[in-house]
């Protein structure tokens, strides 16, 4: 990685003879293997590694952004130019301004004791060839596997200068269950953090084959149950329902640049931007949002962010108060604040912008067994098939793929046929009256936004959530 580093120090010297008051040079090595199945056959697979530098510079509050992946100083020379030029023509109406200069000098990287780097190919397809056979029985299915190892090297004319490394197993698999009755589709992100080891810590194999044959019992047996529909109901959900609830709910009303507007022909916008930090209700008591980067083993992990800053646990909602936004330099400042460490970019083309890592309801008081207790009738819905929300992450939809009935404190062995529970975002979070104690990471996904498109690893997860009448939207 030296000559790269080396070229991103260069940058900064070439930004600063220009005359940018700030000049930002971010060096990435991405290495990435990938193999895709259909139905257990190979039918694709590659090695494509790439690297190259991102470029961000201020010149009189206008931002300029370029990229170039030929690691040679001329066309470093050139590219700044460019990014100079570009912020110099730039008439913005309200000047960006970064804050405090950040200064940080630090090393770090996901834990790995077998690292994916020396994952022979023989291995990676001895792996995929079970992971294959936990799928037998399906109609039909598609597996996806990417080992990746990312080496980032940011440096700042303010003297910031932070090493990282992400090492992720991103894996994904579309399962379809026939039975006589019809069929049920799951799309199942089982991406893991880490080194190699984590395949046989996460007891992945197994998980699948469980997943696997829970979706087939769902095809075969799910009813619908008319009775769920005439009156409002409990309904408590598992981890991974919690988890997609926090992220799209919580997690992305949260980010700064939505609430003012910045993302909103790209990615969307907030209802938050009508609401006020600290005093605005949207929840119950009961109901506690975080995000965290620091938390190890998860797709979301990082010490420091792609501005240099420090990444720290932040808490979105506090009591069903909305709290604190997600903030980079810039809409630090404009919030009056400093940023809490959100700024995270896809590739080295890409500008940090603001993004979630590790999304989560706080683990409440309860057991699970205790939420069930005092439901007199409801559903578990453990996990989903699908879900929908509106630009303002308002409005939203979550379809339950294995779920059962619950009935005088007990759930039962009725499978119903995908619950649809339908609400705003208001009325779910404030439906919410326990949380169990279970915290758990049980959604790992790929997050978009912005365009051109980034997506990113994350992870968002809870404990089990009950809420207190819900009209369910539809049953089958």
């Amino acid at each position: 990685m030296k000559n790269g580093m080396d070229l991103a120090e260069y940058c900064i010297k070439v930004g600063q003879n220009l005359g940018c008051s700030y000049v930002e040079a971010r060096y990435v090595k991405d290495l990435a293997r990938g193999l895709a199945f259909r139905n257990g056959e190979p039918v694709s697979g590659g090695f494509s590694p790439s690297e190259g530098i991102g470029v961000r510079v201020l010149v009189d509050g206008n931002m300029g952004f370029t990229s170039f992946d030929r690691l040679e100083k001329d066309l470093a020379k050139e590219s700044i130019t460019t990014a100079y030029k570009m912020a110099k023509n730039a008439k913005r109406k309200t000047p960006i301004d970064l804050g405090e200069p950040v200064a940080n000098k630090a090393k770090w990287k996901m834990k790995a004791k077998e690292s994916l780097i020396d994952v022979d190919v023989d291995t990676m397809m001895e792996f995929t060839t079970e992971l294959n056979k936990q799928m037998v029985g399906l109609a039909s299915f598609v597996v996806m596997f990417n080992p990746r190892v990312i080496d980032k090297y940011l440096v700042t004319n303010e003297g910031a200068e932070i090493e990282g490394q992400h090492s992720y197993i991103l894996m994904n698999t579309i399962l379809t269950a026939q039975a006589p009755g019809g069929s049920e589709q799951k799309y199942l992100d089982l991406t893991l953090a880490g080194g190699w080891e984590r395949i046989k810590e996460a007891n992945l194999l197994e998980n699948v084959k469980d997943e696997v044959e829970r979706l087939k019992k769902s095809a075969e047996t799910a009813v619908k149950v008319e009775d769920l529909m005439r009156q409002p109901i409990d309904m408590i959900v598992g981890q991974e329902v919690a988890g997609i609830i926090a992220h799209e709910n919580v997690g992305h009303p949260s980010e700064g640049d939505r609430i003012m507007g910045r993302e909103g022909a790209q990615a969307g916008e907030s209802f938050w931007r009508d609401l006020k930090m600290g005093v605005s209700r949207v929840g119950s008591n009961a109901v506690n949002v975080s995000e965290n980067p620091t938390i190890d083993k998860t797709s979301g992990y990082y010490l420091y962010d792609d501005e240099g800053v420090k990444s720290r646990k932040r808490e979105l909602i506090k009591n069903g108060i909305i709290n604190e936004p997600l903030l980079n330099r810039e809409f630090g400042v404009r919030f009056g604040k400093e940023s809490n460490g959100a700024a995270r970019a896809s590739a080295y083309n890409r500008e940090p912008i603001i993004r979630m890592a590790n999304t989560y309801f706080e683990p409440g008081d309860f057991t699970f067994e205790e939420l069930v207790e005092d439901v007199k009738l409801g559903v578990f819905m453990r996990s989903f098939q699908e879900w929908n929300i509106d630009d303002r992450r308002y409005q939203s939809k979550y379809t339950g793929s294995e779920a059962y009935l619950i009935k005088n404190g007990e759930v039962t062995d009725t499978m119903v046929k995908r619950p649809i529970m339908e609400t705003t975002s208001v009325g779910l979070l404030s439906a919410v009256d326990a949380v169990s104690k279970n915290l758990t990471f049980d959604f790992p996904g790929t997050c978009g936004k912005s365009d051109p498109a980034q997506g990113v690893p994350v992870y968002a997860g809870g404990g089990e959530i009950r809420f207190r009448g819900i009209k369910l939207g539809g049953v089958g």
